[in-house]
């Protein structure tokens, strides 16, 4: 793209500091790139969904525990006084022991309807939804982040376009007013550019309200106060080539639709997890224990061991099994539907964004003509004044000509940036991974293979 005076005019606009508002300490230029960087690695919102991936990580063990034993061991100890009189003499004889009792016993399910088998799927499943959810997350954390980038350099830009304008109009105020004074114009002339420079300060002071929220945000997502931030290029070597392409890696790549189509299957396995308490449960269990001071015998001792089958078949529970299987059903279809939902919502996303991304090309070059011209005609304009054969008021026009065809030539170039993001967003492919960001790429599989076969332990792998 061809840039032109005014483009670059505005590109060094966009380009400038901040450092003249209060809130900003530190020159260290910032890049696009190391503010997703940051979002990335510091947002709470993203921090907190990979805190919920491990929580669903520990789902596993605890699905798996319908495989494994239960142990416990039990003791006892006591005193015991038996006091026998015999009859007709009345005489009375105490015999005192100390109970005491050792045991311990196992127990393990054998089979119970695949209840386990399909409480480990179902939990694979919610754990692979949190992590589709996550991903979900982080696109919105670097798609805030990338719109309030731009919203702090668009606003930066219309600050100092509102800035540079006020002087101009106070130029232009001094020399009405010196004109005046000699009678080439008249007081409504004055009034006129008096009028103007209040207007400009009012947009001035409203650039500046809209800058400070801006920054407010940035600050929200990224953690950071804003400093010098370098100008931010769109995504045009990442988006899809057509819109096609582009809606059918949407429907396939979305996390938000895979993150419900996990949910389906997990709703499914929660139906056969709800039947199979209807079916027989077959488990075994062994007990072996000791015993001192048995049947109030302080010379005796008894060990025992056992080994036990059972079968426990359900007949009738009331029919809340049967009320609990037909609500998971219809759960199931209700994840179907919201998938169908999901689907459509995310083809509209798509369809947005690349409109968006589609109409922004043509704005800027729109715009970037808007300005030449305007810049041409403000000085055919002020020349045309000197000689009279313009007004002030004519002079003033185009100069507000010129200050809002800036300003719409800097929030296209913001809206093309932007709408970049939203289409990668859109289609499920806006991560650090694809961006190529410089950091410590999160992989939820490591805290997964920590925790998936542990078996005894109350902390988590990181410590707590």
């Amino acid at each position: 793209m061809k840039i032109t005076s005014a483009t670059a005019i505005l590109l060094s606009l966009i380009g400038t500091t901040v450092l003249n508002a209060p809130y900003v300490a530190s020159a260290k230029a910032e890049t696009i790139a190391s503010a997703l960087a940051r979002a990335y690695m510091n947002n709470p919102d993203l921090n907190s969904q990979r805190a919920a991936v491990r929580g669903a990580d520990e789902e596993i063990p605890r699905a798996k525990s319908g495989y494994r034993p239960t142990i416990a061991a039990t003791a006892s100890a006591g005193y015991q006084d038996n006091q026998v009189r015999a009859l007709p003499s009345s005489n009375t004889t105490h015999n005192t022991t100390h109970p005491r009792s050792v045991g311990l016993s196992v127990t393990e399910t054998l089979w119970n309807g695949n209840r386990t088998e399909n409480s480990v799927t179902q939990a694979e499943s919610k754990m692979l939804g949190a992590r589709e959810t996550m991903r979900s997350t982080e696109q919105s954390v670097l798609s805030d982040a990338s719109t309030y980038y731009m919203n702090v350099l668009r606003d930066t830009a219309i600050l100092n376009l509102n800035k540079r304008n006020i002087t101009v109009l106070q130029q232009q105020l001094q020399q009405t007013q010196d004109r005046f004074k000699v009678g080439e114009v008249t007081q409504t002339d004055v009034a006129q550019s008096q009028a103007n420079l209040a207007q400009a300060r009012t947009g001035f002071f409203a650039a500046q309200a809209n800058l400070e929220a801006s920054i407010a945000n940035f600050h929200q997502v990224i953690g950071v106060q804003p400093t010098r931030l370098e100008p931010a290029r769109p995504l045009d070597n990442l988006i899809p080539k057509s819109l096609t392409q582009a809606i059918e890696i949407g429907q396939s790549q979305n996390p938000a639709i895979r993150a419900l189509l996990h949910a389906v299957e997990a709703a499914q396995l929660q139906v056969n997890i709800d039947e199979a308490e209807l079916y027989p449960t077959v488990g075994v269990s062994g007990n072996v224990s000791h015993q001192w001071d048995f049947q109030t015998n302080p010379n005796s001792n008894l060990n025992t061991a056992s080994v036990i089958g059972q079968i426990t078949i359900p007949i009738y529970g009331g029919g809340e099994v049967y009320a609990r299987t037909r609500e998971a059903k219809e759960l199931v279809a209700q994840n179907r539907l919201q998938v169908d939902l999901q689907r459509a919502k995310v083809r509209a996303a798509v369809v947005t964004a690349w409109g968006q991304v589609q109409s922004s090309r043509q704005a800027i070059s729109s715009s970037q003509a808007t300005v030449k011209a305007a810049e041409i005609a403000l000085r055919g304009v002020r020349e045309e004044a000197k000689v009279g054969q313009r007004t002030t008021l004519d002079v003033l026009n185009a100069q507000q000509t010129l200050l809002n065809a800036r300003v719409t030539l800097v929030s296209s170039q913001r809206d093309r940036v932007v709408a970049t993001y939203a289409l990668m967003s859109a289609i499920g492919k806006l991560s650090a991974t694809n961006l190529h960001l410089a950091v410590n790429h999160y992989n939820p599989n490591v805290h997964y293979e920590q925790v998936k076969d542990k078996w005894i332990g109350l902390r988590t792998p990181d410590g707590q």
